[in-house]
Parts: C-alpha cells; sequence; structure tokens
C-alpha cells in the first residue's frame, strides 16, 4: 500500500527528473527530443525505482515502454562491475537491435554501460567474440540465448534484473518453454519485470510460477495507447480498385516515404512487384527472408534508396524508422493491438503522421471497433 501510494504520487509529476532519472540520462533523453514521460512511463518508472520487484505492466508497441523498463534499467546497473546485471528477452531481433541501439542512446552523457544484443540469424561465433568484452546487460531472443548458455558462453550469475518485452509476442512464437527454462535458471534476480500488450493463459502460466504472488500490476487505459498526433483515415474500395485507391493515395503524399501492411507473405511479394511496376522504388519484408536479405533491404529503406516498404506484421516488429509520414493498411490486421503497433510507425518523435486503411464495405464495422476498444475517430475520404 505504501509503495502504491508513493507511485500515485509521483506519476503525476511531469517530467523524468522529478520521476526521480539521472541527470546524465535526462539530458541524452531531451537531446534525443523525449521530453514529456508517456503514461506508461509516468505508472512504471517510480515503481521501478523504488526498490526491488517484480512487476506486470500491460502495455502495447508505441507507448514508450522502451524507456519505461529502460532507464530504471541503466539506474540500476554498476558500471564499475562488468559483469552481466541485467537480461532483456525480445521476441525478434529487430526488437533486440531497437531496444540495444535506444539503451545506447540513453547513457551517451552517463558513466558507460555496455550493452550486447544477441539473436538468432547471425553467425554465433561473431556474437561469442562481442560477449568476451565488459557487458553490463544483454539483450536477447530466448532461443540463441539457450544456445548460449549450452555452450556456457555467457554467464547469467550476476544477473538481479530480467525484463520480459512484449511478452504475449514470445508466447506466440513458441518460446514458452525456453522462457522457463531462462527463468529457472536464474537465481539471484531481484527484480523480474513483464511488459505484454495482452495477458493470456499462457502469459498468466508464467507469472504465476516465476513472478512473486504480490507483483504490482500496472495497465496503460486503452484510450492512452494511440498516439494522438496520428490521423486516421480510410477508403472504401473493392477488391479489384484497391490498387488504384492506393496508388492515388500515394500520388496524394508527393515524395513522403512510409509503410503499407500486408497480411501474408504472398501479398506483400506481389504488391511489392506491383508498386515497382508503376515506377514507385518499393520493397517487401517478410518472415521468410534470410536475415541477410532483410538486413539488405531495411538498410535500403534507411538510407532512403526506397520510398515505400511493403511488410507482413511480424517482420515489422522493431521497424523504428524517423521521418515517415504514413502507413497505409492495404489488408487490416488481425486484432487492434496490430494497428497500434502498425499505426505506430508514423508520427514518432513529435511528429504528425497519416494511418490510412483500405476496406470494403463489410470491413468498416471493424474501423468502428477500433474507435470503441483504441480511443479512435476515423474520417472517411471519398
Amino acid at each position: 500500500m505504501l509503495l502504491r501510494t508513493f507511485t500515485q504520487k509521483l506519476s503525476i509529476l511531469g517530467n523524468f527528473k522529478e520521476l526521480g532519472i539521472s541527470q546524465g540520462f535526462v539530458k541524452s533523453l531531451t537531446e534525443m527530443n523525449i521530453v514529456e514521460p508517456t503514461d506508461i512511463q509516468k505508472k512504471v518508472i517510480p515503481v521501478l525505482l523504488a526498490e526491488s520487484t517484480d512487476i506486470v505492466a500491460q502495455a502495447q508497441t508505441g507507448t514508450g515502454k522502451t524507456a519505461a523498463y529502460g532507464l530504471p534499467l541503466l539506474e540500476k546497473m554498476d558500471a564499475q562491475n562488468k559483469s552481466v546485471q541485467g537480461l532483456i528477452l525480445c521476441p525478434t531481433r529487430e526488437l533486440a537491435q531497437q531496444v540495444a541501439k535506444q539503451l545506447f542512446k540513453f547513457t551517451k552523457y552517463s558513466d558507460k554501460i555496455f550493452t550486447e544484443a544477441v539473436y538468432g540469424g547471425e553467425k554465433i561465433d561473431r556474437q561469442l567474440t562481442a560477449l568476451q568484452r565488459p557487458t553490463q546487460i544483454i539483450v536477447a531472443t530466448p532461443g540463441r540465448l539457450i544456445d548460449l548458455l549450452e555452450r556456457k558462453a555467457v554467464n547469467l550469475e550476476s544477473v538481479h534484473t530480467v525484463v520480459l518485452d512484449e511478452a504475449d509476442e514470445m508466447l506466440s512464437m513458441g518460446f514458452k518453454t525456453q522462457l522457463d527454462e531462462i527463468l529457472r535458471s536464474l537465481r539471484n534476480v531481484e527484480n523480474k519485470w513483464l511488459f505484454s500488450a495482452t495477458i493470456p493463459k499462457g502469459i498468466q502460466e508464467i507469472i504465476s510460477t516465476h513472478l512473486s504472488e504480490d507483483a504490482e500490476r500496472i495497465t496503460v487505459s486503452r484510450g492512452n495507447i494511440v498516439n494522438t498526433k496520428i490521423t486516421h483515415e480510410y477508403v472504401v474500395c473493392n477488391e479489384s480498385d484497391k490498387l488504384n485507391a492506393l496508388l492515388q493515395f500515394l500520388k496524394s503524399q508527393h515524395k513522403n516515404r512510409g509503410v503499407i501492411f500486408c497480411r501474408t507473405k504472398a501479398a506483400t511479394q506481389k504488391l511489392a512487384k506491383q508498386l515497382i511496376a508503376r515506377n514507385i522504388a518499393t520493397d517487401a519484408i517478410h518472415g521468410d527472408l534470410l536475415q541477410k536479405e532483410r538486413d539488405k533491404v531495411m538498410r535500403a529503406f534507411k538510407n532512403e534508396t526506397l520510398r515505400v516498404l511493403v511488410a507482413t506484421d511480424v517482420a515489422a516488429r522493431g521497424i523504428d524508422i524517423s521521418g515517415l509520414s504514413f502507413v497505409a493498411h492495404y489488408q487490416l490486421p488481425e486484432s487492434d493491438e496490430y494497428y497500434t503497433h502498425r499505426s505506430g510507425r508514423t508520427a514518432r518523435a513529435g511528429k504528425e503522421g497519416v494511418s490510412m486503411c483500405f476496406v470494403d464495405t463489410s470491413e468498416i464495422k471493424t474501423l468502428r471497433n477500433y474507435e470503441r476498444t483504441l480511443g479512435l475517430k476515423f474520417r472517411q475520404v471519398k
């Protein structure tokens, strides 16, 4: 009760310094144009800084959760101790890379805290060499971390804090056995921080098995999930007219850049070919690409050789590119959580953006459902 009262007092404060974040980290955040804490950051940071604790935080992608757990994690690191003290588990290579990059940016004006990302899809020898350097935080996908533990290439004896980021996504990708194994092996952990968009049965089992009974529970209200700087629009069209409607939208965006989402690998490949045939600099990214192929596409998109990226939902996790003006939903996603994730690729760092849906008449009810569950308002474009 005392902790909760303390949290409620701090959560109304307006900036990161007032939340308890050190000046060096605040300076880095300011330089990154991160000044006002998001709802999840206001609620979570004071709890994680106050004392050792287990926490279950329900928050979608795009709510600022990396800073919500990343800043307190960095605050708990002993920069003089060269052993691994923090572990972050992520579902995909892209998210692991993004988290490690973010932590690195946070430490620009503080004592050097070294983070290493390890994941499948890259030669393990390179990661083995990297881990021989002083490393205080490891960001890992579960499968690759198990490989490294079996090789005795990483020592987690000094880990006091473990973070499960996008826990439900790790579960849906089949990592529950690995998560159980990793969590059982962490003997000296004082803090277990679980972040998940949803709490399905499998996640509840992990909470019951591995987290303390009095774990703090924090939820971001769904009305605060979606970035208010995103304009949500839709065009009603038949399947046969959808490509022309998309081309018209892209023309209206002039040279602006963005991501177009499809549900399947086949749809992304087909649409990318259709756009390339109309001289639009495009490529596709999906789960069946080899890692080196995926990296090549992402490099081309980041350096602006490509104007448009066509992507599936899972392949797009971890895409963090500033300056994207729009997101287009060529096919609606499987769930409202994925809609939040997709639309969050635009309007980053305080900028504005458009999230455009291409739907037939039967799909309008899905948009109405988004309006109810996510607190949005869609505008029809004729």
